[in-house]
């Protein structure tokens, strides 16, 4: 009897166990499974189905089946039929998945981080492997889409045990680019998780100088945290480090016009990239040989990169023509890696091609970035007629306003005789001056009344030439418009100690290259005692010049810490995604005929 009553107490048991060990499931919900029947059978199926449950899922399974055929406007016309209240939760969790997914489809980062608040997330973990993967995944998109950089980094970090193969080595990258991208500010280990060891990989790569100093950095910090994923399995980015560490440059090739139009800009770059190289031999350090290469003689590029190679070339500074950096941009390969000294208009080249230049699209975007900082966010905008006037407005304009500014009038300046009457309209002074005629023939006498212009008008940009500045600060002064803030591009210093030029622009702030700003600077000094015209405008070429030395040996390093930077005598410089090379630029201000600096902001 004692005996019958164990094995029924342990059936009872068992069964309890069973009971419990499927419950969750049975309380989850069946899944959609792969379909083996088309998007139309399912939904034919669906709609005549017996219950109500067993129809949503059928549809959820069509919905589903869309989405993977990529026909994502028919998959959320599908899963909008699907009542979610006659889910269960495991099933509101793949609708709420899916529908972040097709919101990410349409770049709608924020519409898919509120379909993954469904309440039923709360039971994520207790559900099966694949789809705590499938929503992570599409969880850390959204939160990287929509600017939150360590959220997104971190849901990685949760979902990396459960991935394999290449979705592993994949995710593992993604993790170090979402890491590396942050700022040193941002990187505060508090702990010894696997986030804290990738912030503290990222901070000690990116606080040490040279490569030898982040090689360093890279071999202490393995031995520190010998079990973390990044020791494990360094980023291929690391590993690049790694490689040109081991492999420094020894001989560099210099590809610049020496005739034709040219000529003066590639002779101030030349100069400036040769100044650097002494300074570097000077300081002690073992710089690469420099071979000299005449663009203006090229017959074909193919037949350049196969002379450089044959000279030992490891690295081509150059072409500076813009048709040239254009035909490099078209290939799909590089036989040599190559720091332009120009941009193309396409957005992403070969994986060897780098550029590097002055352009007045940096500056304009400078401008956008400082006034941000201010604290301002209404502009008004004057700059030259043209195509010129037209990029500089155009990378102003998508800058600005993607960061909440707003741009309340335009004008494009030409003729000087116009300047008045173009100033006058953008503040709108007829059209009070006609207030106060109106007013006037009304009341029937003489009405005392000064001319007042808008007041939604924050700062002005401004994109133009020193001679076109003397004309405009001073009509802006006589349109009773003296107090609105001017920021202007580095297109207004002439860099010539002109006093009275100045005088005539007092109280516009520009952007300008750290070279013409810090004239007490050591290499400037010792530049211009041997090339005077270092001193003037063109000391923003010698600037560039002794850039693209200090830059070539680090183009990999830039791209493998998205967010470092070289203080340059250019700008302070960084590399964006599509390997163009990104100029922030310190600011001054005329005031009473002298050049003063302004302090600097955030980046």
């Amino acid at each position: 009897m004692i005996a019958c009553l164990r094995l029924l107490t342990a059936l009872c048991l068992a069964a309890l166990l069973a009971a419990c060990a499927s419950s969750p499931s049975s309380s989850l919900g069946d899944l959609p499974r792969t379909a083996d029947a088309s998007i139309e059978q399912l939904l034919e199926q669906a709609a005549t189905s017996k219950t109500p449950e067993k129809a949503a899922l059928l549809r959820l399974s069509a919905a589903d089946l869309a989405y993977h055929q990529g026909n994502a406007a028919q998959s959320a016309q599908i899963l909008q039929q699907v009542p979610m209240e006659q889910l269960k939760p495991g099933q509101q969790i793949f609708a709420s998945t899916l529908a972040a997914e097709l919101a990410m489809t349409r770049n709608q980062p924020k519409a898919a981080l509120t379909a993954l608040s469904h309440p039923s997330l709360q039971r994520l973990d207790d559900m099966p492997v694949e789809q705590q993967v499938r929503t992570g995944l599409v969880r850390a998109r959204a939160l990287e889409a929509d600017g939150q950089t360590l959220a997104a980094a971190r849901e990685r970090i949760n979902i990396a045990p459960m991935l394999k193969g290449e979705g592993a080595s994949k995710n593992h990258e993604t993790i170090w680019a979402l890491i590396a991208s942050l700022p040193t500010d941002q990187l505060q280990p508090t702990g010894t998780d696997d986030l804290n060891g990738w912030m503290s990989l990222a901070l000690a790569v990116k606080t040490a100088g040279t490569l030898e100093q982040q090689q360093a950095a890279i071999d202490n910090w393995r031995a520190q945290n010998p079990k973390h994923p990044a020791a494990i399995q360094l980023p291929l980015p690391l590993t690049q480090l790694k490689q040109m560490a081991n492999q420094p440059i020894s001989k560099i090739a210099l590809l610049l016009p020496q005739e034709g139009p040219l000529a003066t800009v590639a002779k101030a770059l030349r100069e400036g990239f040769i100044a650097a190289h002494y300074q570097a031999q000077q300081a002690g350090q073992q710089p690469p040989a420099i071979e000299f290469y005449d663009s203006s003689r090229l017959t074909s590029i193919d037949e350049f990169y196969r002379k450089a190679q044959a000279d030992g070339v490891q690295l081509v500074v150059g072409p500076l023509e813009k048709p040239l950096v254009k035909q490099l941009s078209a290939r799909a390969q590089l036989p040599i890696t190559t720091l332009a000294l120009n941009y193309s208009e396409g957005e992403q080249g070969p994986p060897q091609l780098f550029q590097f230049g002055l352009a007045a699209e940096d500056e304009a975007r400078e401008v956008s970035r400082r006034a941000r900082a201010d604290g301002l966010h209404r502009a008004a905008v004057l700059v030259p007629k043209g195509e010129w006037g037209d990029r500089v407005l155009k990378a102003f304009s998508q800058d600005w306003q993607a960061n909440g500014g707003s741009i309340v009038g335009v004008e494009r300046v030409d003729q000087p005789v116009q300047l008045a009457q173009q100033i006058a309209d953008l503040f709108q002074l007829r059209q009070s001056e006609s207030r106060a005629k109106s007013l006037q023939s009304t009341v029937g006498s003489q009405v005392a009344a000064q001319p007042s212009r808008r007041q939604d008008i924050e700062f002005i940009f401004l994109a133009s030439t020193p001679q076109q500045a003397q004309q405009i600060k001073p009509t802006l002064n006589f349109q009773y418009a003296g107090d609105v803030p001017v920021y202007a591009t580095s297109h207004v210093f002439s860099a010539s100690g002109d006093q009275n030029q100045y005088n005539d622009m007092n109280g516009i702030r520009f952007c300008d290259t750290p070279w013409l700003l810090n004239p007490s600077d050591p290499l400037r000094q010792q530049v211009s005692a041997q090339w005077p015209q270092a001193n003037g405008a063109l000391g923003r070429l010698y600037a560039m010049g002794v850039d693209a030395y200090r830059l070539a040996p680090r183009l990999s390093q830039l791209k493998a810490l998205p967010d470092s930077t070289i203080e340059g005598q250019s700008g302070s410089l960084s590399m964006s995604p599509s390997q163009r090379i990104q100029r922030q630029l310190p600011w001054a201000q005329f005031v009473n005929g002298q050049v003063q600096r302004l302090p600097d902001t955030a980046h």
